[in-house]
């Protein structure tokens, strides 16, 4: 009788012991996504690399792509544009625009990055005809917010039952360089995937380099080498699939590559691939809390020019001695996400995943909740370093103490999340 029941108990040990274990390595999401075609259908300027460039074509349509995530407790919407970099007064007016269709939405959770490509519309002001005239098109801007709602309401009632995986790896060795500092780069990529049953629902993959393949060498739309990553994963494993670009600070790009459409896709297609292959060998998330944490905040405003440009209305942007930004920090599982309001160098990507204490993947998201130009180390504006293209960037960064301040507020919001 003794030995049954030694029996009987061992054996709801060892079913308490599994139950929990696929517990711990099954978390459920409720996951949605949508997307909207942004296509300029009339000329706009492009944004990039020089005024008065005139789109002629389009050689592969860009998106707004939005995902909700959440759980019983919390909602996350993670938002990405295929433009130059989304300033944070759109983002503003996209959560307004949520509010206003559905009043009890947790707006302030909707987050924003911007893939960067050199092929899409200005966004900004900065690349109309001429230095004292912007290429911002309102009825263009007006339609992307609205689309941005859309998309993201629209991906709220498609929510789906989703179990989460990443996986981690690095890339581009072949051709991503730092042009400004060579040494110094975060070639890691990184994903998180959103399964239901076994059909993909969501995948953002988190990788860092200027999407520049095409920049003043083709003057058709496209979203450049993250359109060859979209194509590859699309007709891969379906589902949603967005790109999360990472720091690209200090000019990390393509270099000693074919400029042309068929490179950029390659280049795409392969970082596909890599993604797909080390998914093979995928990490269950653990847990399905979801915490957010933001931070709107005066940013230091030291580079006059932003200000003159926004008196002579090129950019619509209010600027004082300081601009208001946001940054935010999030975790959904054990997976770790930082937002960077603008083009950020290295040195702070590695940086800020020292603060990311979780166990998990921990994903950078550049132009996150911003564009606020190229976030620099306080030497780039030492002219005596000599540090290549330093006079350009500094010319598009709003002051040398930019980076410190969002660490400093990245690392407030990190310890309050503990």
């Amino acid at each position: 009788m003794k030995h049954r029941n030694f029996i009987f108990i061992f054996s709801l040990l060892i079913t308490f012991s599994c139950s929990d274990k696929d517990n711990h390595e099954s978390a459920i999401f409720e996951v949605g996504f949508a997307q909207e075609v942004i296509t300029p259908i009339d000329t706009a300027f492009i944004a990039g690399h020089s005024h008065n460039r005139i789109f002629d074509g389009v050689n592969d349509d860009i998106y707004v792509k939005a995902a909700v995530i959440s759980n019983s407790q919390e909602k996350l919407v993670f938002l990405s544009f295929d433009c130059i970099g989304l300033l944070h007064p759109q983002l503003l007016e996209i959560r307004a625009l949520v509010k206003e269709e559905q009043p009890d939405f947790p707006i302030q959770n909707i987050m924003m990055t911007s893939t960067h490509t050199h092929s899409g519309p200005d966004v900004v002001g900065l690349w109309g005809k001429d230095l004292l005239h912007s290429g911002v098109d309102s009825k263009y801007m007006n339609t992307l917010i609205r689309k941005a709602s859309n998309a993201i309401l629209s991906a709220d009632r498609k929510a789906k039952s989703c179990k989460a995986e990443y996986a981690i790896s690095d890339h581009g060795n072949e051709w991503v360089y730092n042009i400004s500092e060579p040494e110094e780069l975060d070639r890691s990529v990184t994903v998180l995937r959103f399964l239901n049953e076994k059909s993909n629902v969501l995948t953002l993959t988190n990788f860092a380099c200027h999407p520049t393949f095409l920049d003043a060498v083709n003057d058709k739309v496209s979203s450049d080498y993250v359109g060859g990553y979209y194509k590859k994963m699309n007709e891969s494993q379906g589902g949603g699939n967005m790109f999360i670009q990472g720091s690209i600070g200090g000019w990390v790009q393509p270099e000693h590559e074919e400029k042309t459409p068929a490179q950029a896709f390659f280049r795409g297609e392969e970082l596909a691939d890599k993604v797909l292959e080390i998914l093979d060998n995928s990490t269950p998330v653990k847990g399905n809390e979801i915490n957010v944490k933001t931070s709107i905040f005066p940013m230091p405003l030291e580079n006059t020019g932003f200000l003159m440009l926004s008196k002579a209305g090129v950019i619509s942007r209010d600027f004082t001695d300081s601009v208001s930004t946001e940054v935010a920090y999030f975790e959904i599982g054990n997976a770790s996400f930082a937002t960077h309001p603008g083009e950020t160098v290295p040195q702070l990507s590695l940086r800020t995943k020292e603060l990311m204490r979780n166990d998990g993947p921990k994903f950078i998201v550049g132009l996150g909740m911003d564009a606020l130009g190229y976030i620099l180390k306080p030497y780039f504006f030492d002219e005596e370093k000599e540090i290549p293209h330093s006079k350009y960037l500094c010319s598009v960064s709003v002051g040398p103490e930019t980076q410190e301040h969002i660490y400093n507020e990245l690392s407030k919001l990190i310890t309050e999340n503990k």
